[in-house]
């Protein structure tokens, strides 16, 4: 690479800039799937005559492949850059989605949409969020934001729109639409992502930084060893989003059972997601001035204050303002993880280790989303649904709230983004 083309690929240069732009648009193409499947999730049931917790298990399996597709392609991501991770991807997105529109019951539809549709989505949500924290050093928390914003401007784009082509020609028409305009849109941007990270943000030790606290902070994170600081992160990213998963997986289906429509709920899960991209937006700010792990445990406090609201509202207007303060509460919670790891453990392992804490992450929506369809099975409500989710959001708030304690501790502040 020429001395231009290496002073043009520095971090928060212009190319990096661009670079996250493209990023935003591939995580809105690349994250449709988890959102669409809530979408019709009241059509498979319906078509396919099978109860609530049995037409969850799409969703469920979707997100066990989304999280262990974010594990292995991180690692393949940080051998190979992240351009391979992204164009495989697109290939199991678009056979994903085409070939479910053929399944002929539950369990067909399921295994498409965990090993391919999940697979696919994995490569573009850890990979792309560790690739974004190495080309930004100033202002990393807002560009990990932003590229995370994607996820959820997935959420407030698509629901609307497939609900209506759902209405017009069914969902397995829909499904083959969305397979071959994905599969096709993720393999053309992915091109863009051929250049590698900077080598002095992948090779300089946090200390260059973050001074004595940085060493420590990479050595022993919270005290802690590193395997043991990443499966606590990983027990809090799965309980965090176990609560997460209530609203947003089964919301359509709430509101039809209240007799609003599928319609209205997919209306209230994009109001849910837009406020969400502000809520990421906004903690991305944080990070870049409080540091992650404060930003995860305010938002984890107020996603609890959200789902504690749920409780005594069930008609439309409430539950429309309701769906939006969850989303300006909780939309902060995962890309904080992002941030924590880059500000606590070595750089080159970042996609690997972003990778397997939000793979975490996916697991807990994957278990939140089945749990909470048994949970209405069993009551015929989803009243204990959502207390459930508020004690697996307490169990976060612990972990959050001790690693705290324990840098504060051991260094007397939290370090600053490195």
């Amino acid at each position: 690479m020429s001395t231009n083309a290496l002073q043009r690929h520095q971090p928060d240069s212009r190319y990096a800039m661009l670079r996250l732009f493209v990023t935003l648009l591939i995580m809105t193409v690349g994250s449709c799937g988890m959102y669409v499947v809530s979408v019709v999730l009241p059509a498979i049931q319906s078509d396919f005559g099978v109860a609530r917790a049995e037409a969850s298990l799409p969703y469920t399996l979707l997100m066990i492949g989304f999280g262990l597709g974010g594990i292995v392609m991180g690692k393949l991501a940080d051998r190979h850059g992240v351009m391979w991770p992204l164009l495989l991807g697109a290939v199991c997105v678009g056979v994903g989605f085409v070939a479910s529109s053929f399944a002929t019951g539950i369990v067909a539809f399921s295994a498409v949409q965990g090993v391919f549709v999940g697979l696919g989505s994995g490569a573009v949500f850890a990979p792309l969020v560790a690739d974004t924290s190495l080309w930004f050093v100033k202002r990393r928390g807002m560009a990990v934001a932003v590229c995370a914003s994607g996820n959820y401007l997935a959420g407030a784009v698509w629901p609307p729109i497939v609900q209506k082509f759902v209405e017009a020609s069914g969902w397995r028409a829909t499904y083959v639409g969305l397979g071959l305009f994905c599969g096709l849109a993720m393999a053309g941007l992915s091109l863009f992502m051929r250049t590698r990270p900077p080598a002095t943000v992948m090779d300089a030790p946090p200390a260059a930084v973050a001074g004595r606290a940085g060493i420590d902070a990479v050595a022993r994170p919270f005290g802690l060893s590193l395997g043991m600081a990443q499966g606590l992160l990983c027990v809090a990213g799965t309980a965090c989003c176990v609560a997460m998963a209530m609203p947003q997986v089964h919301i359509v289906a709430y509101c039809t059972d209240l007799g609003f429509g599928a319609a209205r709920g997919a209306q209230m899960l994009s109001l849910m997601l837009a406020c969400g991209i502000v809520s990421r937006l906004v903690s991305g700010a944080l990070c870049d001035r409080i540091g992650g792990l404060r930003t995860l445990l305010l938002g984890s406090m107020l996603q609890c204050v959200a789902l504690f609201m749920f409780l005594p509202f069930d008609g439309m207007v409430p539950l429309f303002v309701v769906s939006a303060m969850f989303g300006l509460f909780q939309g902060g919670l995962v890309p904080s993880y992002a941030i924590i790891v880059r500000e606590y453990f070595p750089p080159a392992e970042a996609s690997a280790r972003v990778g397997t804490v939000i793979g975490c992450t996916l697991l807990g929506m994957a278990l939140g989303g089945w749990m909470s369809g048994k949970v209405f099975d069993l009551t015929g409500s989803y009243h204990a649904a959502f207390i459930n989710g508020i004690a697996w959001n307490l169990l976060n708030m612990s972990i959050a709230a001790m690693l705290l304690l324990r840098t504060r501790r051991l260094h007397g502040a939290v370090p600053a983004a490195v």
